[in-house]
């Protein structure tokens, strides 16, 4: 028989997750159906979206054998109460690593916006005439600080975290990321998407091991841009939750970040579009069918 959620000792929640306490040595880590944007909690939620990406993460852990994960057990492990089956997942406790490991491989976003403004991105130095959506020469390391929900992640340079942190242990973390990163895009070519940029983040084990934790490779820590479509110079169709962001930013909405108020509701074609990705994400990279996953209602 499985246990109830409320078995177990709430620790903390974030802007998708929510952690409990199993225990002296592992936790449950549950995906919920929110979304967030520029900061926000938005509503609302995406229906099965904490499926899809409990799904795309298991099926990443186990695609890149070798590096070490924070699982704990299956997806059908017996301590995953059944109202959460699907969206949940055993872990280890770890020392978690105050900062977000990103790996770009495309110029956008933030990066984008920092390119535009200095020529460089967190202290990365890159080629002149650079536009958005260019691949870079060759993937870059760059670290962001860890906000709390309703502040803004940072990004920072390698020798500031390296500052914070000890420099073998940020060359370790810079090295890892750009190994799983290259994995992964390899990996996400083969399927026609690219992997434009992606966020990891990871702890320290017992031994001081680096171990990936947290989500990996999905949707909503990852731009996945459909390769046929690809034109340099231009913003990219996206398998990701830029949909939102545009919606937000559109006219439609009637919203601007700037404003610092809580943005609209998202309308149902939205979230309904938004779904449609994030299956379709998981689908084409994992080649299974969303609908077989655990607790699915696809």
């Amino acid at each position: 028989m499985r246990p109830e959620l409320s078995d177990y000792t709430h620790l903390s929640g974030g802007k998708v997750r929510e952690i409990y306490q199993v225990d002296e040595d592992t936790l449950l880590m549950v995906a919920t159906d929110r979304i967030s944007a520029f900061d926000f909690s938005l509503e609302p939620a995406i229906p099965d979206k904490g499926r899809i990406l409990t799904a795309t993460s298991m099926f990443f852990f186990d695609l890149l054998a070798g590096v070490p994960n924070h699982l704990a057990g299956p997806i059908d492990d017996p301590r995953i109460p059944e109202e959460v089956l699907g969206r949940a997942m055993v872990v280890k406790k770890l020392d978690m690593v105050p900062f977000e490991c990103v790996a770009r491989g495309y110029l956008t976003g933030s990066g984008k916006k920092e390119y535009d403004e200095h020529g460089m991105v967190c202290g990365v130095k890159l080629p002149d005439g650079l536009v958005e959506a260019s691949k870079l020469p060759e993937p870059i390391f760059t670290p962001a600080t860890k906000a709390e929900q309703g502040d803004h992640d940072e990004n920072v340079s390698f020798n500031y975290m390296a500052g914070k942190l000890g420099q073998e242990l940020a060359e370790r973390l810079r090295e890892r990321t750009l190994e799983v990163y290259t994995r992964a895009a390899e990996y996400a070519e083969s399927k026609g998407i690219i992997l434009a940029d992606t966020k990891f983040e990871f702890g320290l084990d017992a031994d001081g091991e680096l171990v990936l934790a947290d989500e990996v490779l999905t949707p909503d820590s990852s731009r996945y841009w459909p390769a046929d479509t690809y034109k340099e110079g231009q913003s990219q169709p996206s398998f990701d939750k830029q949909y939102v962001r545009n919606w937000l930013t559109g006219p439609k909405s009637g919203w601007r970040p700037s404003e610092g108020t809580q943005p609209p509701e998202l309308p149902g074609s939205v979230v309904e579009a938004t779904r449609d990705r994030y299956i379709e994400a998981y689908e084409r990279l994992s080649g299974k069918k969303f609908a077989d996953w655990p607790g699915a209602n696809a």
